[in-house]
């Protein structure tokens, strides 16, 4: 099972990302994924979660109505568009199987996301 992270980078308050995670390893499309994200000091928090077939979505409350999370089964890839950014959201962002828990305990290197002027 691997899953690699990318996308992240350095914006402004106020600006987009979109991260993305590809899947290997695995039959990718019968499993929900979850992204998750860990600030420096803190303990990691889960953020957003798909079902496996991308119909039913749900994220912690102070992401909900920022960010989005999708999928494309075809390219064993899940995204997170994430807008409207705010400094609290840095962090280093990954993503892994399951809905609201994660399923594996190996995770990979992330992507670093930082919100800063």
């Amino acid at each position: 099972v691997q899953l690699v992270e990318s996308g992240g980078g350095l914006v402004q308050p106020g600006g987009s990302l979109r991260l993305s995670c590809v899947a290997s390893g695995f039959t990718f499309s019968v499993f929900a994924v979850s992204w998750y994200r860990q600030a420096r000091g803190k303990e990691r928090e889960w953020v957003a979660g798909i079902s496996n077939s991308g119909a039913h979505t749900k994220y912690v409350d102070d992401v909900n109505g920022r960010f989005t999370i999708s999928r494309d089964n075809s390219k064993d890839t899940v995204y997170l568009q994430m807008n409207s950014l705010k400094p609290e959201d840095t962090a280093v962002y990954y993503c892994q199987t399951g809905y609201s828990s994660p399923l594996n305990q190996d995770w990979g290197q992330g992507t670093q996301v930082v919100v800063s002027t």
